[in-house]
């Protein structure tokens, strides 16, 4: 499994200011941006991904809209205003390539926390860690996360470890500090 996909990024694991993910490309999934736009980027196989995940949620009647995709850091420090919704450059998933927002029309494509009841939030909650994405910020693991509740942010880090963190509950942060205790135990 390549690291990239499972790499832990957050406040205590900060991507390079120079860092910028090989292969970004716009696959071309329902977008609230405008063709050009940088934030409709993904890693490729992160892209692949939200395009089956997006398209089989659109047979099934939903419709699902990018938000955000690709930040660079210079962009982060642009947004980045202290609030807990808007990490700090170097530590949004976003710079990644990785993280998506997901939004609906039904909640005007804003990404606030009633997208986890709308049809299109809870067919991403049931369905998205089959196609290798996991709702990165849950509910109820704020203080573990550090990021309030997001239920529109999902995060690529392969169908493995996306049903394994289904099945299990764990956040990122948990099943890194579970896999070190494991190794440290093993040694």
């Amino acid at each position: 499994m390549p690291y990239l996909y499972t790499r832990l990024i957050n406040k205590t694991h900060p991507l390079p200011s120079d860092y910028v993910p090989e292969n970004l490309i716009d696959i071309g999934i329902p977008f609230d941006a405008p063709p050009g736009d940088p934030k409709r980027l993904l890693e490729k196989r992160a892209a692949k991904a939200a395009l089956r995940l997006i398209n089989t949620a659109c047979q099934e009647g939903l419709c699902l809209y990018g938000i955000s995709g690709y930040r660079s850091y210079k962009r982060q420090m642009e947004l980045y205003t202290g609030s807990p919704y808007v990490a700090a450059p170097g530590t949004s998933e976003h710079q990644s390539g990785l993280a998506l927002d997901l939004s609906c029309p039904a909640i005007r494509m804003q990404l606030i926390p009633e997208f986890s009841h709308t049809p299109e939030g809870q067919w991403l909650a049931r369905n998205a860690s089959l196609y290798g994405f996991i709702l990165r910020y849950p509910k109820n693991k704020e203080s573990i996360t550090g990021v309030p509740y997001e239920p529109w942010h999902i995060r690529y880090v392969t169908r493995e470890l996306a049903g394994y963190l289904k099945l299990t509950g764990l956040t990122l942060e948990e099943y890194f500090a579970f896999s070190l205790s494991n190794s440290l135990q093993n040694q």
